[in-house]
């Protein structure tokens, strides 16, 4: 039953989003794939893999906040929210393996986002403050910055697609018009690499640097899509 669910799964994939980055299309949403396949196999909600990315997600984030600054401990989280992000992503293919989500599933899936995203950077704050001399606490303004764009572009999107969904329009998220290579120049802003940073957590000095260069571009990729998201509404508008 799991390889026939794969299989069904691989001819169903929906066309990925425009701007969505390459780790997002190609690595976390093949991992979700046998995920969903072992989940609906196993008799599984769509609600129920949220959970479970949830609870791989917030056991990374408490590591980061509480447990001491160690290699190992980097590997850990690491692996905690790759596989966290791998759920998220097998939740929506487990509810299309069951004919399709519901609004409940939907908006419990943007809950749990909003939350991890807010809170895995308040964690770095926390974790740095923990084990930073007091001469180095001027790092701590990064996941500041960092979790301010990380939620407003999450925000954002979402405020996008309700109003284009109010005017009848194609949706940020709009399917099926990516392209490999404008997967790989976003992916700088993928959620997949701040997973996959926190390898370098044991090394503080590596670790801000691949952290902070995430945030640079998270930021400028913010700065860009916004006066881009301000024109649109504004063709909105002008529709009317």
């Amino acid at each position: 039953m799991i390889a026939e669910s794969y299989r069904q799964l691989a001819y169903a994939q929906k066309g990925h989003a425009r701007g969505a980055p390459a780790y997002s299309v190609y690595v976390n949403r093949r991992l979700g794939r046998a995920l969903a396949a072992g989940a609906h196999g196993a008799g599984l909600t769509p609600n129920q893999v949220s959970v479970i990315s949830a609870a791989h997600s917030f056991a990374a984030i408490g590591l980061i906040a509480l447990a001491p600054i160690h290699v190992v401990t980097g590997l850990a989280i690491s692996l905690l929210l790759v596989l966290g992000y791998a759920w998220d992503s097998a939740d929506g293919q487990v509810a299309r393996l069951r004919g399709g989500g519901s609004t409940q599933g939907e908006w419990l899936d943007h809950f749990i986002d909003a939350l991890k995203i807010s809170s895995l950077h308040i964690a770095v704050l926390v974790g740095l403050y923990r084990a930073l001399p007091s001469e180095q606490s001027w790092v701590l303004v990064i996941p500041l910055i960092f979790a301010v764009v990380a939620s407003t572009t999450f925000t954002a999107m979402l405020l996008n697609d309700l109003l284009k969904g109010k005017h009848a329009t194609a949706s940020t998220h709009e399917r099926g018009g990516g392209t490999l290579l404008r997967s790989l120049l976003v992916v700088p802003t993928d959620f997949g690499l701040v997973c996959l940073v926190f390898v370098l957590w044991g090394w503080t000095p590596a670790f801000l640097v691949g952290y902070g260069l995430l945030m640079v571009a998270g930021a400028g990729f913010l700065a860009l899509a916004a006066v881009k998201w301000f024109r649109e509404m504004g063709a909105l508008e002008a529709e009317r």
